[in-house]
């Protein structure tokens, strides 16, 4: 029995949570997973894994066995970068995930100097703004912007996104230009809705200024769960949004949108880079997150006064 590999197939079963799912990850056979698991609990003479139709569950004895499991196999990825050339120039594949915006807009233009100094690494990047499962779905991190959920993952802090008011020139002609914030809950003005992908609730809007706080879901005839979308509804004049300063810049400079309510700040919200827990940070993984916050440093508050800045509107 190859028994390194029934140790990877059995990690890789406990974390996708189904036998096909780990198999798709692995690149093998969900036959050849099976029986890796099979001939791995022959060996050990124990069960590891309960089977049912929908789902794998983890015994104790399989519980106990994964924790050992995760840390022999880590210490093995450790060991091997150690001892080649990856520790120097790190190789392999990488899979990432982030929000539409944060990858349309910052990361997939900056690839290429990424691709200059790892010319080795192979990244699969999903960029959406839906919330995905590191664990079943095998992904090695996620950038992430909010306040995180879920206490079990492992969270870095990299930067926070500063966001600005902003419309369209012909919607502040067809609905006048709102004097405060609460002008936006009710007619004739409206905002562009943002609802969350998983829980389906339309997020409320913040506005600051000095000591004093206004919180408003606004008045919307659309609401949409993506990005890209809801920059597209209000260049189509649809309501007011709140944009990060990298997009709302060279717009505002172009003149297809102008700031409203001026005096007022919106929310800045933090952003993470999010791992799994007991998740082995990898020399590609780790030249790779060091590229984010450097990238995402320099973009959101080095560039924030050229892009948001009053020469820009």
């Amino acid at each position: 029995m190859d028994r390194l590999s029934a140790m990877q197939a059995f990690v890789r079963v406990v974390e996708a949570g189904t036998f096909t799912k780990a198999a798709d990850s692995l690149d093998l056979p969900k036959a050849t997973v099976t029986r890796l698991i099979q001939t791995l609990e022959t060996h050990l003479r124990t069960k590891l894994l309960n089977r049912t139709t929908r789902r794998v569950t983890v015994t104790p004895d399989g519980a106990a066995y994964y924790e050992r499991a995760m840390r022999l196999l880590s210490d093995l990825e450790e060991l091997e970068g150690s001892m080649n050339q990856a520790r120097v120039t790190p190789r392999g594949r990488i899979r990432i995930d982030v929000p539409g915006v944060v990858g349309r807009e910052m990361i997939i233009p900056h690839l290429p100097d990424f691709y200059a100094r790892y010319p080795d690494i192979q990244i699969e990047l999903g960029v959406s703004d839906r919330t995905v499962d590191l664990i079943s779905d095998n992904i090695d991190c996620v950038i992430r912007g909010g306040e995180l959920t879920d206490q079990s993952l492992v969270a870095r802090r990299i930067s926070e996104l500063r966001f600005i008011t902003c419309a369209t020139p012909e919607y502040i002609r067809r609905h006048g230009k709102p004097m405060h914030p609460r002008d936006l809950g009710d007619t004739p003005h409206r905002m562009v809705g943002y609802f969350s992908a998983r829980t389906g609730k339309v997020m409320g809007d913040t506005f600051l200024r000095g000591e004093e706080k206004v919180e408003i879901v606004g008045n919307h005839i659309l609401a949409v769960n993506d990005a890209s979308a809801y920059l597209q509804a209000g260049l189509a004049h649809l309501g007011v949004m709140q944009l990060t300063c990298f997009m709302a810049g060279p717009l505002l400079r172009s003149g297809e949108l102008v700031r409203v309510l001026e005096d007022w700040d919106a929310e800045p919200i933090p952003v993470y880079v999010v791992y799994p827990p007991n998740r082995h940070l990898s020399s590609k993984l780790r030249v790779f997150v060091d590229w984010v916050v450097e990238l995402i440093g320099r973009e959101v508050m080095g560039g924030l006064k050229m892009r948001c800045g009053e020469s820009g509107e």
